[in-house]
């Protein structure tokens, strides 16, 4: 499996940037291609771009403010996924936002990547307007 990394500085409190990420089934309130997002227990279902992805809660820190999740079933270009979405703390009113994706095949982790980073964009303009 083959991790690749996006990362962004956000100009907002370390608790705030989490409020919005570490929501499992929020993820289109803020991330662009979302149709709709919904949660049964540990498993959220994501319409987007006409397709329909499956992805489970693996873990969820709010102390640390981590959470990882994988896409499980049919529907992505992927035969293995595991993604992190950490908030850093980087001073009073800054935060450093990491996400870290490991997929199979390898040659589809930059474009996780990517999408993850285009989102984290979304993340940053949706806190500081």
């Amino acid at each position: 499996m083959q991790t690749e990394t996006a990362r962004i500085d956000i100009a907002k409190p370390a608790a705030e940037v989490w409020a919005l990420v570490g929501e499992f089934g929020g993820l289109d309130t803020w991330m662009s291609g979302v149709d709709s997002c919904t949660v049964e227990g540990d498993v959220r279902t994501i319409e987007t771009m006409g397709m329909t992805l499956t992805e489970k809660l693996v873990g969820r820190d709010a102390d640390a403010r981590s959470i990882t999740y994988s896409i499980v079933g049919e529907g992505a270009p992927v035969t293995a996924h595991e993604a992190t979405i950490t908030v850093h703390d980087s001073g009073a009113d800054a935060s450093e936002v990491t996400w870290d994706v490991s997929v199979e095949p390898d040659e589809a982790a930059p474009m996780f990547r990517d999408i993850y980073q285009g989102a984290l964009g979304q993340v940053k303009t949706t806190l500081e307007g």
